[in-house]
């Protein structure tokens, strides 16, 4: 929100009771009247000009007053820039006025100033919320308009959200968000979304009773306002506490919600979705979405041309999918195309993120999942995109080819695939969780195979292949790539088959990496044993030294 509804409209009553006009007062008319038909070339926020608005607004003429009031109206609306303590001390004064003209006027020049953001910091800082509060209780709906208008302007500004929440207008607007009047409606929702962008000004919004007032009015047949209402909604879903209130209080809200996502507007689309999408940080969201009716809107809103709305489907489906009473449901609904497809999109590593990230949701627990998931080509897709991306959709790729290798009936078929060649690259990543996921998944790969000649084939290639990322893992210093290496090893020397036994036994730095690994968790489990019977330190069996000394004696025992 950032402009004032404009409810002026001129009024040329008078008052056959004013008192006479004084000299000053006549001058200071003349001389406004002179600056007027100048106004093109005059700064009416100079001393002169400035001069001459204020007499008529320290006048005890009302006409004098609601001209003045009116010309600041006017003024303020062609020419806003940082104005000084100078001007805002007469329209502040203004707004004390009992007259509903004066009020209306003077709201509309302190909400068009207050475009300026110098402007809106020296209007809170002069004590200007305290009568746009009281301009709010106002029964003329001109004045409501213009002053919740100012204070929409106002919260735009961080330094004001908190003053504002503590002023006390969270009440009033949440009631003027009710108003039948459409414009005091857009502009109090309009303000309370630019309330709701920090954590304590949403806690005093949901105290206001702001919440089924939002809700009520996503059923608003105005497009501004169900964008407010949804987006505001959004704001507050980001926090826990307030999700779990939503949800015992709010029993329509989801469904509401999945109807704007079939919106005319893509903005109240878009805005639907991405509260849905916070919504489903919790369980007993993702779940309710799928039975409001959800998934069908969001597997169109993923075939969008159109960006935003695309990443606001993509990640409202990644949230959707951790719970695994969904997974089945999602792939039924054809989302698997859709989401490889994603994989290809150019623009966006968020939107690939999302998309992997889902793939890897639906791959956790079902076998039957891991396999629609590489009929779908999920895994060249994924293959192909590790060429051309980093960081956190690499993270997101390398996770996903650890759980698909963790089934035994796809690791042939992963391995036929040459999965390999793409995870021992990922291995020398910058990232430890690119280089952690796509080790486990070398390891799931080197577990319990029918057939070891694809790791022989890839024993020194490509990039010093499987045995140098055995020896780098070894000689890491890290305990988790150190335990991964040793549990590969393991896997391999158990397979039984006298090839990729002799290539172990017969690669010195393996053994020497695996040998000294043995002797220092050794050494140091003894230190420890001896301090734990002298009463200094005690060993819990599940440390994970004690591991690491335990797969090397066992790998020690297989080659013996």
């Amino acid at each position: 929100m950032g402009s004032c509804c404009s409810c002026l409209n001129s009024d040329d009553r008078s008052d056959e009771n004013q008192p006479l006009l004084a000299e000053n007062e006549r001058e200071a008319i003349t001389e406004l009247l002179r600056y007027l038909e100048n106004r093109t070339e005059i700064d009416f926020f100079g001393p002169g000009p400035l001069r001459a608005l204020s007499t008529l607004v320290y006048s005890d003429n009302l006409d004098l007053q609601r001209s003045a009031a009116l010309a600041f109206a006017e003024i303020t609306e062609k020419d806003v820039k940082a104005v000084g303590k100078e001007v805002f001390d007469p329209i502040l004064l203004l707004l004390q006025s009992s007259d509903p003209e004066v009020q209306r006027a003077a709201c509309a020049a302190l909400g068009n100033l207050a475009v300026n953001n110098d402007n809106k910091v020296l209007i809170v800082q002069m004590g200007g919320l305290d009568p746009l509060i009281r301009q709010m209780e106002s029964q003329n709906t001109e004045v409501q308009c213009n002053a919740v208008g100012c204070i929409t302007n106002l919260a735009t500004q961080d330094d004001n959200k908190a003053k504002i929440a503590k002023s006390g207008a969270l009440v009033p607007l949440t009631r003027l968000a009710k108003n039948k009047d459409l414009r005091v409606q857009r502009n109090a929702t309009g303000a309370l979304l630019n309330m709701t962008h920090s954590l304590e000004n949403r806690k005093e919004l949901v105290n206001a009773g702001a919440v089924p007032v939002l809700v009520s009015l996503l059923s608003s047949t105005d497009q501004d306002v169900q964008y407010y209402c949804t987006t505001a909604l959004s704001n507050i879903a980001v926090d826990e506490i307030n999700r779990k209130k939503l949800f015992q209080t709010e029993s329509r809200l989801v469904s509401q919600l999945v109807e704007l996502m079939d919106s005319p507007s893509s903005r109240v689309q878009c805005q639907a979705t991405l509260a849905l999408r916070n919504l489903a940080s919790d369980p007993s969201y993702q779940l309710e979405i799928v039975r409001a009716g959800g998934l069908p809107h969001l597997v169109t809103l993923l075939k969008s041309t159109q960006q935003p709305l695309i990443l606001a489907a993509v990640a409202c489906i990644r949230n959707i999918s951790i719970h695994p009473m969904n997974e089945a449901l999602i792939i039924d609904a054809g989302f698997l195309k859709p989401l490889v497809d994603l994989l290809d999109y150019k623009g966006s590593e968020e939107i690939q993120c999302h998309s992997v990230s889902t793939l890897r949701n639906l791959a956790a627990s079902s076998e039957k999942n891991r396999s629609a998931l590489l009929e779908a080509g999920a895994v060249q897709k994924c293959k192909n995109l590790v060429l051309q991306t980093q960081g956190s959709v690499l993270s997101e790729i390398s996770a996903c080819f650890a759980i698909l290798a963790l089934a035994d009936d796809l690791k042939q078929k992963l391995l036929d695939l040459n999965l390999v060649d793409v995870l021992i690259p990922l291995t020398f990543s910058n990232y430890d969780e690119v280089r952690g996921n796509s080790a486990a998944a070398l390891a799931n790969l080197c577990s319990r195979i029918p057939d070891y000649s694809y790791i022989i084939k890839d024993w020194h290639q490509p990039n010093d292949g499987i045995s140098g990322f055995l020896i780098r893992f070894l000689i890491s210093e890290n305990n988790t790539f150190e335990h991964i290496a040793l549990w590969t090893l393991l896997q391999l020397l158990e397979s039984g088959d006298p090839e990729i036994h002799r290539l172990i036994k017969t690669n010195g730095k393996i053994m020497d990496g695996v040998k000294a690994l043995n002797f220092s968790t050794s050494e140091l489990l003894s230190n420890e044993k001896t301090k734990e019977m002298s009463g200094m330190a005690h060993i819990q069996p599940d440390d994970s030294r004690y591991d690491v000394y335990h797969l090397t004696e066992q790998i020690l025992q297989s080659i013996s």
